[in-house]
């Protein structure tokens, strides 16, 4: 498996402490007959704290940049992350 970093963001929690997010694509090469394709997921970890991931989340690029724009557009955690790709798919 590889990891790409996409992005960070800092934001404060309800009490007004910092939390930071990395978020990650992770792309798995998955055998579809005599082809082989990329296989989409993602990663989000807070700095010194939870990581989350879900892999093989779509083949298709488009949609994986989709689904990361969202995550770090609305600064989803990594308690958050299985829930909001639940809804998205």
């Amino acid at each position: 498996m590889m990891e790409v970093k996409i992005a960070s963001c800092t934001c404060q929690d309800e009490l007004g402490h910092p939390r930071t997010f990395h978020y990650a694509l992770t792309v798995d090469t998955v055998e579809a007959g005599p082809f082989f394709c990329e296989n989409y997921g993602v990663r989000i970890s807070e700095e010194n704290g939870d990581t989350a991931s879900i892999p093989g989340i779509t083949t298709s690029a488009l949609r994986i940049d989709e689904l990361m724009t969202l995550l770090v557009e609305h600064k989803v955690g990594p308690a958050a992350l299985r829930d909001v790709v639940d809804d998205w798919l």
